[in-house]
């Protein structure tokens, strides 16, 4: 289904244009063709199809292949009209023109199946990931290989910035690795880890150099890169899996999907704040009373111990007493109620608790999303 994303901060929330039931299996990736109001669809039926709006208003397959076996992910560039195409178990990317007659496999680049491909113009690289837990590159007009890099899991998340050849990579430790790329080698260049699940999803910004990554543990982080501040923002927003994200930067919104079907639309036009890191403390940082492990002060006061909490706007260490109320801080990325300390919650007004996000439920586990920058003569849409 393909929905338009409202240019006004105040209407925000998608509004769904089209939708198209055609499929028997599930639909791997989709993409929108720009300027032409068609979009190009992959299923795990072995198939690729190029769906172009008719007078009728109603979408037909105008190209229709199948795949020597299925296809996990895609991507396409409009300027040259070039797809790559990821396979399960071919253990290669495909990469072609959107007339299937000129095509090319790259020869065993991976070991198991392909979890991401990205073809980068400037350059003519093809960049791939795969459940082997390599990292690979090839020239896009050759398919030689240029470089592999091995990393410590499988990797489930890639970006690439053509400025600095910085590639990001996502894996399902929950690491994200920043690799420099030259023609045909890599050096390490750092390592991020704030995810305590897998790493799903990245999504690159090269105007605010900033880097959100999308995670099983059902948050987003977006990582200050450019600042060089080491800034890190949480975001809290879905109930489930993250699955992917989009960034529009004229209007400094994300845009995030998840496994829970709900779509949500991010405002990034305002001043955020990191959450605190937790505290550590024997006893309630407020009434001193001792937590369950604490013996010795158990022993000396006569009192049982009591479980230790964490406010999430202080990151004092707390007993459930002195915690008991619960709000959203949106500008922490709390858009729903979280645990807070009791004096926190009086210091929270109606004005902090304003939310900066806004929801759609799909109705669907979303499974990808692909977004078109607009153009003067259209809005923004969004692909799930």
């Amino acid at each position: 289904m393909a929905s338009e994303i409202q240019p006004h901060p105040q209407a925000r929330k998608p509004c769904l244009l089209n939708k198209i039931d055609a499929f028997q299996e599930v639909v791997s990736s989709a993409v929108i063709i720009p300027k032409e109001d068609g979009v190009i669809s992959v299923s795990e039926d072995r198939t690729v199809r190029v769906w172009l709006k008719r007078d009728s208003g109603q979408y037909w397959p105008s190209v229709y292949q199948v795949l020597p076996s299925q296809c996990s992910c895609m991507s396409f560039n409009p300027e040259t009209r070039r797809l790559s195409l990821g396979m399960d178990t071919g253990r290669r990317p495909l990469h072609s023109e959107i007339d299937p007659s000129s095509c090319f496999c790259v020869p065993a680049a991976h070991q198991s199946r392909v979890t991401v491909v990205l073809f980068v113009l400037e350059m003519e690289w093809l960049l791939s990931t795969g459940q082997d837990k390599n990292f690979t590159w090839h020239c896009s007009e050759s398919g030689q290989q240029l470089g592999t890099y091995h990393t410590a899991a499988w990797v489930t998340g890639l970006q690439f910035d053509v400025e600095t050849r910085h590639a990001f990579v996502g894996d399902q430790s929950g690491q994200v690795t920043i690799l420099k790329l030259e023609q045909d080698s890599c050096s390490l260049v750092t390592t991020f880890k704030g995810h305590t699940g897998n790493v799903t999803a990245l999504c690159w910004d090269p105007i605010q150099r900033v880097l959100f990554s999308g995670s099983s543990d059902h948050s987003i982080i977006m990582w200050d890169i450019g600042g060089r501040k080491g800034t890190a923002i949480e975001l809290q927003g879905h109930n489930d899996k993250v699955q992917g994200l989009c960034y529009a930067s004229h209007t400094r919104q994300l845009i995030s999907c998840s496994c829970d079907g709900g779509i949500v639309i991010w405002n990034m036009d305002v001043t955020r704040q990191e959450t605190p890191e937790w505290l550590d403390s024997d006893s309630c940082q407020k009434c001193e009373q001792p937590f369950f492990w604490n013996f010795k002060q158990m022993w000396d006061s006569k009192k049982i111990g009591l479980r230790q909490h964490h406010c999430r706007k202080c990151g004092q260490a707390v007993c459930g007493k002195c915690s008991s109320k619960r709000s959203t801080i949106p500008l922490m990325g709390f858009e729903f109620e979280v645990r807070v300390c009791d004096s926190c919650h009086e210091s929270i007004t109606d004005e902090d608790r304003a939310p900066t996000a806004t929801f759609h439920d799909s109705k669907h586990n979303v499974v990808y999303m692909h977004y078109e920058t607009p153009s003067n003569e259209c809005s923004d849409k969004t692909s799930t």
